[in-house]
């Protein structure tokens, strides 16, 4: 069998298996056939039909969540955990509390995981979970009572050598601080178990800051492969939690001007620049709304919808916000804007329509398992230090990300150049990642 025929049987199975998972099903159609090439030199993965344990999960775990409201009244939510491929090391990847969370975002998340993690060269392997539990709106004691009913039951899957979650969407420091509490009263102090802690419960200085100054970093690696630099470019960003403050933070560090932030209403144009410490006090100390902005500078604009419907050209686009946020017409309307690379620092941002679109007409694609690898990176290194009782200072621990920032880089680079072209940087992602979870596999015996 060619490898290409291969490919399309395992997505027909796949499809027929999950339907209706759309999410899931979107990123295996993305990602397997960028493996053709690969596969052609590797004859030994379609004899073995190592697609079909890539795409299926070790395990699936899925549980009630009851909590008592501020009225005494009982709400319940649904929650999961995808565990799904431990060769490389201990399941690794974040927690999602957000109403859209279902079983096919996890799955979808958890499979890319498998590679983020795969691409930083530390020993972790995928996993992904989460539940429909929207923080928003919510008192701290709400917020607090139910991350300890999730952690009542979720705390009998994992472990610091078998299963290590984090935070994503919705799930930011106060969540881990309630999750691991609730832990530690249950199984006694095991400071390995979560990651993004707070500082003074073992977490690692740099991790707040780590998947938007990775982010940055990757495309700074990128530039400079090119003769280039963020001096004096305009970036847009969406989104405005914490991989888009941060990822605004370094951008306008290294000499960029950025132009936006967003949320789920619409985003704010500034073409002086985002004044990032007033996005900060809007959404980490407020909790309010980003058009809140337009307050103290009455000069920026305030558009509802899509900030990627901006007309203003701009040179770098950091969709930071959720899945499938840019779809074909969207990333057509960027392309007229005149931007040259687009760096995923959420995951799946780009639909596969829009995807095509940027390589069509020669825009450099960042995929989000590659440039938003820092954080998870920044985990591992958590994982590291507690491991050891030791805690490293933020020079460290930031020194250590632009290294695995610039080898993840490189090896997509590297490998893109091997097998498709040398800017074909989703190829040399999914196939550098892939080929060290596959042949790690090997030697396993996992076949």
């Amino acid at each position: 069998m060619t490898a290409k025929a291969y490919i399309d049987q395992v997505l027909a199975e796949t499809k027929e298996k999950h339907a209706g998972k759309e999410e899931f099903i979107q990123a295996v159609e993305e990602f397997l056939p960028t493996l053709e090439p690969y596969l052609n030199d590797h004859t030994e993965i379609v004899e073995k039909n190592l697609l079909s344990l890539i795409v299926e999960p070790e395990r699936l775990i899925q549980f009630r969540v009851p909590w008592q409201d501020d009225e005494g009244k009982w709400q319940v939510n649904r929650a999961y955990r995808v565990q799904y491929n431990s060769a490389i090391g201990p399941y690794k990847g974040g927690l999602r509390f957000h109403p859209t969370t279902n079983e096919s975002i996890v799955r979808f998340l958890g499979f890319e995981q498998i590679f983020k993690n795969s691409l930083t060269g530390l020993p972790i392997g995928g996993g992904k979970g989460g539940s429909d539990f929207d923080p928003k709106g919510k008192t701290d004691a709400e917020v607090m009572r139910f991350c300890q009913s999730f952690m009542t039951e979720f705390q009998k899957h994992i472990g610091p050598d078998i299963d290590v979650p984090a935070g994503d969407i919705g799930v930011g420091g106060r969540e881990i601080g309630f999750l691991f509490g609730q832990y530690k009263r249950l199984n006694g102090f095991s400071a390995g178990v979560l990651t993004g802690k707070p500082v003074s419960s073992w977490g690692s200085l740099a991790r707040t800051e780590a998947t938007g100054y990775g982010l940055v970093y990757f495309v700074q690696n990128a530039l400079e492969d090119r003769d280039d630099s963020f001096q004096g470019k305009k970036v847009v960003v969406s989104g405005s939690g914490n991989v888009s403050i941060y990822a605004i933070q370094k951008a306008q560090e290294l000499g960029a001007t950025v132009l936006t932030c967003s949320d789920s209403s619409g985003y704010i144009y500034d073409p002086e620049g985002i004044d990032l410490e007033l996005v900060k006090d809007i959404k980490e100390v407020r909790r309010g709304r980003i058009k809140e902005y337009l307050e103290q500078h009455p000069n920026a604009t305030y558009v509802e919808g899509s900030v990627w419907s901006l007309k203003e050209s701009y040179d770098i686009a950091l969709p930071c916000a959720t899945q499938n946020e840019i779809d074909a017409k969207l990333a057509q309307k960027m392309a007229d804007a005149g931007v040259k690379i687009v760096a995923e620092g959420a995951n799946m941002p780009s639909s596969k329509e829009a995807i095509d679109l940027y390589q069509d007409q020669s825009i450099l694609y960042c995929p989000g398992k590659a440039a938003n690898a820092g954080g998870v990176a920044v985990s591992a290194l958590e994982m590291a230090q507690n491991s050891a009782r030791l805690a490293w200072t933020f020079d460290r621990v930031d020194d250590e990300l632009k290294s695995i920032m610039k080898n993840i880089y490189t090896a997509c680079s590297e490998t893109a150049t091997k097998y498709a072209e040398k800017d074909n940087l989703m190829a040399g992602a999914n196939i550098a990642g892939f080929d060290r979870v596959v042949q790690t596999m090997l030697s396993q015996g996992l076949v």
